[in-house]
């Protein structure tokens, strides 16, 4: 049996025209049976902050923090850095639930393990 596919989507912006992308597709490759985790590094750490998400929507699309509540519940693990953290002075912060905070060195890790990076 072959192994599952692996694609790791990371963000690195907070702007709200680049949030949809990643978590669309992160989201359409769990659809395809593949395995997906969003990074999230640098500015993008403060998108995850409790209401930020809630204010970003865009078109017809679900808010920000509906599109980051469906990728979690639909298993995909969302990653934050904990080197962006400090370097946004953030030693004790409250993040949405459900986030992983992991060191810098996942990132490499989780590149090196996956089939395919996409960054945003």
């Amino acid at each position: 049996m072959a192994d599952t596919k692996n694609i790791l989507y990371v963000q690195t912006s907070n702007l709200p025209e680049r949030q949809y992308s990643p978590l669309v597709l992160a989201q359409s490759a769990k659809a395809m049976g593949l395995d997906a985790g969003v990074y999230y590094l640098g500015m993008g750490l403060t998108v995850l902050k409790p209401g930020a998400a809630e204010e970003m929507q865009l078109g017809s699309f679900p808010t920000v923090a509906e599109m980051l509540r469906k990728t979690l519940d639909m298993g995909i693990t969302v990653y934050v850095c904990e080197a962006s953290k400090q370097m946004l002075g953030w030693e004790t912060v409250e993040l949405i639930e459900g986030v992983k905070i992991v060191g810098a060195a996942t990132l490499n890790d989780l590149a090196l393990d996956a089939d395919a990076t996409m960054w945003f």
